[in-house]
């Protein structure tokens, strides 16, 4: 997986970028938690989930059906007093965050894939291209050479492009209003 840090920097550019008319701090924490919500199915490890079962980490919180579904949740219980445009570009930014998640697990360098299309097809997949180095799981485990090699890898392939991103997005944006 990712580590929750290049997690997060998605949904940060994403916000920057894409839905900077979002100005609550409320959707930008909840786009955050929706980037790393589907790393919770590691607890499946202590209680012998295997890795590659429907519940087995990145299997189904990991799917495109889990972030629709955990989206609608949370727009429902989060914005059911708003207006219908807040509504839909709250439930489609909370999805992308949490689509992104499994984008980037998809990009690293360990693991057994992500089952994207789940619960239709268990099926795991990597992206073709898999710079990201793959985050140990565990919080000591992360706090060593190997977790400070993730972080490295994730400046380098996460960072520095949602930076590049953000700042592109943000210039046509500009160029389209002269």
């Amino acid at each position: 997986m990712a580590s929750t840090f290049g997690h997060a920097v998605a949904a940060i550019a994403l916000k920057r970028s894409l839905f900077k008319n979002i100005k609550s701090l409320k959707t930008l924490v909840l786009g955050i938690i929706c980037t790393i919500l589907p790393d919770a199915d590691v607890i499946g490890f202590k209680y012998g989930v295997e890795y590659t079962s429907f519940w087995g980490h990145r299997g189904f919180s990991h799917s495109i059906v889990f972030a629709i579904g955990i989206s609608l949740v949370l727009t429902f219980i989060f914005y059911f007093k708003a207006g219908i445009r807040s509504k839909v570009t709250s439930f489609i930014y909370l999805t992308i965050c949490t689509i992104s998640h499994g984008v980037l697990d998809a990009m690293t360098s360990g693991g057994r894939g992500v089952a994207f299309f789940s619960p239709f097809n268990n099926n795991r997949y990597f992206l073709p291209w898999r710079p990201i180095k793959v985050s140990p799981i565990g919080v000591e485990r992360f706090f060593s050479e190997w977790g400070l090699k993730v972080i490295l890898s994730e400046v380098y392939w996460v960072v520095i492009p949602a930076l590049l991103f953000v700042i592109i997005i943000r210039g046509i944006a500009l160029t389209s209003k002269t």
